[in-house]
């Protein structure tokens, strides 16, 4: 079986582990700055055999994040590995709200989520056409290679895999056409996706399981059945996830760093299955009221001129924060604030509504408020 498929070739894993032993690690934290390849593959498998942390690097921001590696792998290059004291992971969080931070994984963390997915999804073919400088798509790499099945890195819309990880983005350029027939699950994460995009994915027979994950718990904390369009699911096997007082979400578990974890995202429960509604530094308080984002961007993209949006405060002498959205459109759409205020309380309308030609997002495709506002 391969371990792994790549736009660059194949490996088998005795030949994967063989081509990993003769890579060179000679440092106890060692950066992985090279894109998404067979040759990035080879160089985690390297530090995973050496027990060495990796830290995948974010070509676009390579300086700061490799400051405290003692060895950094631009090309695969031949030579002696150093044993260190146990593989882990140096992972940056993903940076929409303010600079990303560095998250230490240690591989039994690796190992509880790897578990907690593969309970719920059956491994096999399992396509990554996401950055890997980013947990989600770490995590197919490693969950395939500690269940001994098939990580595929390649486009959105390579054939015949049976499991897609995907960012909501790639899902919208996909829906228009019938899903791989050896298509079994989608899980669906990295960004909120709004339940117009799920409704469509669902009526086109894509199999999407929306998903919720961080960093700091290895990826995956929750996951939907596929047809959800409500929710992000139940938690998975061996996590706990409690609300607190206003309702942050917190989870629990062998997965998480420090065993417990305040998100930061706000959220509720339907019938058992969490429902996430933003992050709490995100929330617009207009007025004295509190306004969050993604109810007026669900409402926003469900017109059919709408193909993206974004909502931010921006700071306002009369009402604090001005609700203020960015709409990527399709075709014109003179009646959109007509068609918002006819749908959300006055106070959750937005004050302006501006067209630009695409929204800022990361490299795991989340939108970069912070650039908006």
């Amino acid at each position: 079986m391969n371990a792994i498929e790549t736009p660059q070739g194949s490996l088998t894993y005795d030949e994967l582990a063989e081509r990993a032993s003769r890579v060179r690690v000679s440092a106890p934290r060692v950066a992985i700055a090279m894109p998404p390849s067979l040759d990035f593959a080879i160089a985690l498998r390297a530090c995973m055999q050496a027990g060495v942390e990796a830290v995948p690097v974010d070509l676009r921001e390579p300086v700061w994040r490799v400051a405290d590696a003692g060895q950094v792998i631009t090309e695969i290059d031949h030579g002696r590995q150093e044993k260190g004291a146990g593989f882990g992971l140096v992972v940056h969080t993903s940076g929409t709200t303010g600079v990303p931070r560095p998250i230490r994984l240690s591989l039994s963390q690796i190992q509880a989520n790897s578990d907690a997915v593969t309970a719920v999804i059956e491994p096999g073919r399992w396509l990554c056409p996401l950055p890997l400088s980013h947990i989600g798509g770490l995590m197919v790499l490693l969950r395939s290679w500690l269940t001994r099945t098939t990580a595929v890195i390649g486009p959105a819309d390579t054939p015949d895999v049976t499991v897609a990880s995907l960012v909501p983005t790639q899902l919208a350029r996909l829906i228009h056409q019938p899903p791989p027939e050896t298509l079994r699950d989608v899980m669906l994460g990295g960004a909120p996706a709004d339940p117009t995009l799920l409704v469509r994915a669902r009526a086109a027979g894509w199999p999407v399981r929306p998903s919720y994950g961080l960093t700091q718990a290895c990826s995956a904390v929750a996951l939907a059945d596929i047809g959800d369009t409500e929710t992000s699911g139940r938690p998975l096997p061996g996590v706990t996830i409690d609300l607190a007082a206003d309702g942050e979400i917190i989870v629990s578990g062998a997965s998480v760093v420090g065993g417990t974890h305040a998100t930061g995202d706000l959220g509720s429960w339907l019938d058992g299955r969490l429902v996430v509604h933003g992050r709490k530094v995100d929330t617009i308080v207009s007025g004295g009221e509190n306004v969050m984002p993604q109810e007026v961007e669900a409402v926003l993209l469900s017109h059919p001129a709408v193909l993206e949006a974004a909502v931010v405060g921006r700071p306002d002498p009369e009402w604090g924060e001005a609700v203020t959205a960015f709409v990527v459109l399709g075709a014109d759409a003179p009646d959109l604030r007509e068609f918002v205020r006819e749908r959300l309380a006055p106070f959750k309308v937005p004050k302006g509504i501006e067209q630009v030609e695409a929204l800022p997002r990361n490299a795991a495709g989340k939108v970069l408020r912070r650039e908006l506002a």
